[in-house]
């Protein structure tokens, strides 16, 4: 694309740094300069040809950001599922699978207890507030599953999954936003390897940095048909962690964009996004959403994408968020409300059973890590380079 993204940028945006990476951390922009970055998008895109010429190119540029071009071969996954247990309406499974040769994830299956034809599937990738164990994402992932669909969750890179537990500092390098990104297509492979999984019924959704997982798989791996990104799409807010700005997915000499512009590259496939009134979302139902509803103007899909705005709620996953994505969710795909509906009408999340720690551990004295079972970061990023060439 000849378009240099860094020319005539809105004032006081910071120039881009002759050497080094062009990194985009935090809130690298203020509210105004995120505003004026998406209404300089506008101005230069007014049809659906030249947003998908933009995006295609931005795409290439993040994935090449976060070193991930090109995409590393897919290696057998040698899954492990164990320790089924039996709750109302659901079961639930402790899983892992080898991402890249010597590193395992760990991650919590949610299923069914009866399933009738085809399933969707739904990754719940997880931010930094407890990771796969915290309440909030068993219930929602539980729930989901009550309601007809596969959901799995996944830790942060280097919070739990590695044998190593002290590598938990791995997760502040930027090697985390790589890892996290390659993972999350493999979660997607696993997930569709699964008997009875509709590969036309995929979603993905977390919260915080779950919710740039979301917006950035939705964008590079055509095969999420929903998207469910919760308090983070934001134009001025590029994501304060390693995991989501320690690469230059944002900028580069040929590309400068934004996690609204990102968001929007899910279009014209049927994303919510969901935003509060605390936090850098705040402003969504006045200038992010209306972005994104722009572009998917383009495809003629302004009715696939909606906001729902809790301008009285804070940085969360809570009980009206997950109301919001369920009904989402349940709309798109074909799932009946009524199996998760109390009495009242309301949604009845009571039945779910939150399960101790210990007892979703995929690896554990028991039932160790595979032999050989990378640790090291470095030793990690050789694994995944090896693929690449």
């Amino acid at each position: 694309m000849a378009e240099d993204s860094n020319n005539d940028l809105p004032a006081g945006i910071p120039p881009r740094p002759e050497s080094g990476p062009a990194l985009c951390v935090g809130k690298f922009l203020t509210p105004e300069q995120g505003k004026a970055m998406l209404e300089r998008r506008l101005a230069r895109t007014g049809t659906v040809d030249e947003w998908k010429a933009y995006s295609d190119h931005v795409k290439k540029c993040i994935l090449r950001g976060a070193d991930l071009d090109p995409l590393p071969r897919r290696t057998p996954l040698n899954p492990i599922v164990r320790n089924k247990r039996a709750y109302d309406g659901y079961t639930v499974e402790s899983v892992g699978f080898e991402c890249v040769p010597g590193f395992w994830v760990s991650a919590t299956l949610y299923r069914p207890a009866k399933v009738d034809g085809p399933f969707p599937v739904v990754l719940c990738p997880n931010g930094h507030g407890g990771g796969r164990c915290a309440r909030e994402v068993q219930t929602r992932c539980a729930t989901l599953a009550r309601m007809g669909a596969a959901a799995m969750s996944l830790n942060l890179f280097g919070w739990g999954e590695l044998p190593d537990q002290a590598a938990k500092r791995q997760h502040l390098r930027p090697i985390a936003l790589t890892m996290q990104t390659w993972t999350n297509m493999r979660a997607l492979d696993f997930l569709l390897s699964l008997d009875g999984a509709d590969p036309k019924r995929v979603a993905v959704t977390g919260a915080s940095g779950g919710g740039t997982q979301s917006f950035l798989l939705a964008a590079l791996d055509e095969r999420v048909a929903v998207s469910v990104p919760v308090v983070m799409v934001s134009s001025y807010m590029f994501g304060g962690c390693p995991c989501e700005s320690g690469k230059p997915i944002h900028r580069s000499a040929e590309h400068f964009t934004n996690n609204t512009e990102i968001a929007a590259m899910a279009a014209p496939r049927p994303m919510l996004v969901v935003s509060d009134g605390a936090d850098w979302t705040s402003n969504v139902p006045k200038i992010e959403f209306p972005f994104i509803r722009v572009v998917y103007g383009f495809y003629g899909a302004a009715g696939r994408v909606a906001n729902a705005h809790f301008g009285n709620e804070g940085h969360d996953y809570g009980p009206s968020k997950r109301r919001a994505m369920y009904e989402f969710v349940a709309n798109r795909f074909g799932l009946d409300l009524g199996r998760i509906q109390g009495a009242d009408g309301e949604i009845d999340e009571s039945p779910v059973v939150i399960e101790d720690e210990m007892a979703m551990q995929t690896f554990d004295d028991s039932f160790p890590f595979p032999e050989g079972a990378l640790t090291i970061d470095t030793d990690i990023e050789a694994s995944l380079k090896a693929l690449q060439e």
